[in-house]
């Protein structure tokens, strides 16, 4: 271990040597008397904190149990109020359908009407009474046969039972029979009523009184809900008391929640709804469930909330609220009770934190200022070395000294010079002989290829002679003809690459004749994988161009970019007009772009990245733009694309 950290030492450049020794001596002491300090600080904090945070959790707990039972004992005597309230309106309608019973039996009794008319008097007068929304009266025999009714009238239903299978018109007919006369009795049992589209069942309350003289037991029902029990004020004070209860804020993320025997959060931030009963914590314990059972203590376990790396340790009072049979908890993150603690923390280690920096910074600038006079001129010599290395070899070291590092900075000037010379006398070498292998590369091709290209030339004009300009095939004669001729001017060009030809500049529409170019490069084999997208401004002036060499610019750039998108692409071909009175055309893909080594060679003959490539048709391309007074820049990025810029001048004066 030893052995490789002096190894890592003596590989450090001679600045951090000096750091690496004199640091320590420094910055050791005062960690060590900031880490005594820092021990010492927190421990007495955190002992006075802890059992602070244990009293204000208990506190909220015995507060939030205060809340609940407010709540309970106001809804108990709101309720019971109520429902005296209720029952006797519901006695008096009771009392008022009996009366009405009542005076049509004395009509029937005075004769001055039948037994069956005054009864259909009485269901007349009965049917046309409601309680609450879905509430009624109606009346039945002692043997539970229905006389008066909206729905079921004629049918028995002494062996009905409730929700809850009890026979409960059993129960209403046996008390009204052994009822004192006048009295008006009561019965609450839970029924669902199909026809009005209920869920589940809802606690139905009925005042009857029994009339011996027709048999007739007359009831007056209503749903609770819509009588005595006001659901949506009991919801919206609930609603106000669980609002209460979760602003109650517990340190930073701590809060109140409550939930009951069977482990649903009835009062919870998030997850109100939730049964947590088999939650565990991080250690695998169900904590929710020991609290359920014990009802009244206090736990800690560790909890993990979502989005957080590790669990944290949580603890919690909870207590129990029997008339609900509900377990309120109060819980927090022990992180958060000892910010006093960590914040008397964070200041020492802010003050150590600072002398140590001061003190590092102050000893590491005296040391780079004992070690500049020494390192500066190594330094400066190496930066010329890395510059010369990249081919910079016009740089010179500078020599401020007489000393041997000044000798050694001459020495090395007078070695550039030698190579500089001899890498020009090398590049001159190069090119001549590029040149004279262009020469004879271009001799052999004219003489193998103008050949055939004539015959082709010969065959497409007489075709063309013995074809109406109508024919659909004419066109594409002449297609092979224009084509067979620019082949042999390609040739040409390529004879005469050493001889640098002129082109021959005529008035041109760039557009037109970027649109024939693409036309013609779309159905290249190619070409087949690749989308080429137009964006051509519209209105350019003409310029002065040959026409045939900017069409062979034009082929060879495209092909290159189908050649960089093996697996499919785009090119975009755009035209536009510089401000410099200059008109610019972009040929940019999203092939594999171009190596930055490779970039700036890849305009010089015979320079190529393919097995098959002669390395000429970008040094072409550049010949023709610059005899057209323009400029070619070429940018690419690696697994992005590459993008070729071409500026033309408007006009031969402004070139």
């Amino acid at each position: 271990m030893a052995r490789h950290l002096f190894r890592f030492v003596y590989n450090l450049k001679l600045r951090w040597k000096l750091l690496v020794v004199v640091l320590p001596l420094v910055v050791l002491p005062l960690f060590a008397v900031g880490v005594v300090i820092s021990y010492i600080a927190t421990e007495q904090a955190y002992r006075g904190v802890t059992q602070a945070s244990k009293d204000d959790l208990d506190h909220m707990a015995r507060f939030t149990l205060d809340l609940l039972d407010s709540h309970h004992q106001q809804f108990q005597v709101y309720k019971s109020d109520k429902k005296k309230t209720v029952q006797e309106e519901m006695k008096t309608l009771t009392n008022l359908a009996y009366s009405l019973v009542e005076a049509q039996h004395r009509n029937q009794q005075s004769g001055r009407t039948s037994l069956t008319s005054a009864k259909e008097q009485a269901k007349r007068a009965l049917k046309q009474v409601n309680i609450g929304e879905t509430g009624y009266i109606y009346a039945m025999t002692s043997q539970g046969l229905l006389t008066v009714h909206v729905a079921q009238e004629g049918e028995n239903i002494y062996d009905e039972r409730d929700e809850e299978g009890r026979f409960f018109i059993r129960a209403m007919c046996k008390a009204a029979l052994k009822s004192d006369p006048g009295k008006v009795l009561f019965i609450v049992y839970p029924w669902r009523n199909a026809i009005l589209g209920d869920a589940k069942p809802r606690q139905k309350v009925v005042a009857y009184r029994y009339f011996p003289e027709w048999d007739w037991i007359i009831a007056t029902g209503g749903y609770l809900e819509e009588t005595y029990e006001d659901l949506a004020f009991e919801q919206r004070s609930f609603e106000d008391l669980k609002a209460k209860i979760k602003a109650k804020q517990v340190g930073k993320t701590g809060y109140i929640y409550c939930l009951d025997s069977k482990g649903n959060l009835t009062v919870h931030p998030q997850g109100e709804g939730t049964n947590l009963l088999d939650a565990r914590d991080a250690n695998g314990l169900q904590f929710i469930r020991e609290m359920v059972v014990k009802k009244n203590g206090w736990i800690r376990y560790p909890w993990k909330n979502p989005g957080e790396e590790a669990p944290r340790m949580k603890l919690v009072r909870y207590r129990y609220f029997k008339p609900w049979d509900w377990v309120v908890a109060v819980g927090a993150i022990e992180d958060e009770f000892y910010q006093d603690a960590n914040l008397i923390k964070g200041r020492i280690f802010s003050s150590l934190s600072a002398i140590v920096l001061v003190m590092t910074l102050f000893s590491v600038g005296m040391v780079f200022l004992a070690a500049k006079v020494l390192t500066d001129p190594i330094q400066a010599m190496m930066q010329g070395i890395r510059r010369i290395k990249n081919g910079r070899f016009d740089q010179q070291l500078l020599v401020e000294t007489n000393d041997e590092m000044g000798e050694l900075a001459a020495a090395f000037n007078r070695m550039t010079e030698i190579i500089k010379r001899n890498k020009e006398i090398e590049a001159t070498l190069a090119q001549q002989g590029k040149m004279a292998s262009l020469g004879v590369l271009s001799s052999g091709v004219a003489h193998e290829i103008n050949n055939p290209l004539g015959v082709i030339l010969g065959y497409a004009s007489f075709i063309e002679s013995k074809m109406s300009p109508e024919d659909p095939n004419y066109k594409h004669i002449h297609e092979i003809k224009r084509e067979s001729k620019r082949c042999k001017k390609i040739v040409q060009d390529l004879l005469s690459y050493a001889r640098t030809p002129k082109p021959d500049l005529e008035p041109t529409d760039i557009n037109e004749l970027l649109d024939q170019i693409v036309d013609f490069a779309a159905n290249h084999t190619d070409m087949h994988h690749v989308g080429i997208q137009r964006q051509f401004a519209p209105d350019l002036p003409m310029i002065p161009a040959d026409g045939d060499q900017l069409r062979q610019v034009a082929i060879n750039l495209i092909l290159n970019a189908g050649g960089a998108m093996e697996q499919g692409g785009t090119l975009q071909i755009q035209t536009r007009l510089a401000q410099d009175r200059h008109l610019e055309i972009l040929f940019s893909d999203n092939g594999c772009g171009i190596e930055p080594e490779n970039q700036e060679k890849i305009f010089e003959p015979f320079f190529t990245t393919r097995a098959r490539g002669t390395g000429l048709g970008l040094a072409i391309t550049r010949q023709i733009v610059e005899q057209h007074h323009g400029r070619i820049h070429l940018e690419s990025e690696m697994g992005v694309g590459t993008t070729v810029t071409i500026r033309l001048p408007l006009s031969y004066e402004e070139s």
